[in-house]
């Protein structure tokens, strides 16, 4: 089988020079929101191996740098749309933790008052148009919501995230089309963690994934999905043209999940060689790699690294304790939210 290493994709070149710059406060912010991500993930496997939670979860462990490089080019006002691996790019939009496990654990603090669950949350005070369950689901979604931006002319620009899988889904294809004739300013942000659930995404998507929007004219990119500067430099350039009018943009983010498709996919070895996950999870980390950075460049010390950490860590130890003490919406609550 085919691995990784061996995809063009894998291993393309980061593309032009990092730019913008990001300050030094803004790579502590990035900094700290990785590690929430990560320290979130980790607490979400916990509460599902205590049964505390409902149903299964899909981790986003290792992709951090993605969903949080590219929020980062974004304005508080811009749209996303999730995937069922959502939780980092709903953290990454600005949501807070607490409600967030509130939410997986179906309490009524949570964002859609326990209703919607680890696959459907949605947060539109922060642009988080929602995740959602469906392989390439949310592709309709984003550039509808593009289609809104345009017509009304505030300005917002949405991205739309999702997973390699999505590349077998027809209406991604039939909305690419209609963002190019009709210039709207989406983004569309392709999460290469490799595998299609348990299998090798060479083994499901034929050629090679950038000639897919080429074909619709779309601009499009592969950047390294562990760097986080990368994914911002190559996400600001998309944002900035697609705010001016420019129409839309692509973006392959190649990168890899640490944990299985989901929390019970545990023994990976018939699809996946340990050496793999151990060489991703060590030496393509996407916390690891700016902190190394950040240390090397002078811009902050492992004190200070160290610092956030533990303060991350207390947040995410007292959102947990919040939603497990929240309570459960009441029966009368079964007919609200629903429409015919």
């Amino acid at each position: 089988m085919t691995t990784a290493a061996q995809r063009p994709e894998a291993n393309a070149a980061i593309g032009p020079q990092l730019s913008p710059q990001l300050s030094k406060d803004q790579l502590l912010r990035i900094y700290r929101r990785m590690f929430s991500i990560r320290q979130f993930e980790e607490h979400a496997n916990d509460l599902y191996l205590r049964a505390l939670m409902p149903g299964l979860t899909h981790l986003y462990e290792g992709e951090e740098a993605v969903a949080v490089g590219i929020c980062q080019a974004l304005r508080p006002d811009d749209y996303i749309t999730s995937t069922h691996r959502g939780h980092g790019h709903c953290l990454a939009k600005g949501a807070a933790p607490d409600r967030m496990f509130a939410e997986l654990l179906g309490k009524e603090a949570g964002y859609c008052r326990g209703k919607g669950g680890s696959m459907h949350i949605a947060d539109p005070a922060t642009g988080n148009l929602g995740a959602n369950a469906i392989v390439g689901g949310s592709a309709g979604i984003a550039t509808g919501a593009a289609f809104a931006a345009k017509h009304l002319g505030n300005g917002r620009v949405c991205v739309c995230f999702f997973g390699e899988g999505a590349l077998g889904q027809g209406v991604l294809y039939e909305v690419m089309n209609m963002a190019q004739l009709w210039k709207l300013p989406v983004i569309y942000v392709c999460e290469n963690n490799m595998y299609n659930e348990y299998t090798h995404y060479s083994e499901t998507t034929a050629g090679e994934i950038l000639a897919r929007p080429a074909a619709f004219g779309l601009p499009a990119e592969s950047v390294d999905g562990q760097d986080v500067r990368a994914v911002y430099s190559a996400a600001s350039r998309m944002v900035g043209r697609a705010r001016a009018g420019e129409g839309p943009g692509f973006l392959l983010c190649n990168t890899y999940r640490y944990r299985g498709h989901h929390v019970g996919d545990i023994n990976r070895e018939y699809y996946r060689a340990k050496k793999e996950e151990q060489r991703w999870s060590t030496e393509r980390d996407p916390i690891n790699i700016l902190g190394s950075w950040m240390v090397e460049q002078k811009l902050a010390s492992l004190a200070e690294l160290e610092g956030i950490q533990a303060e991350v860590k207390t947040e995410m130890n007292a959102a947990v304790e919040f939603a497990i003490a929240a309570p459960y919406p009441t029966i009368d609550e079964v007919e609200q939210d629903v429409y015919a």
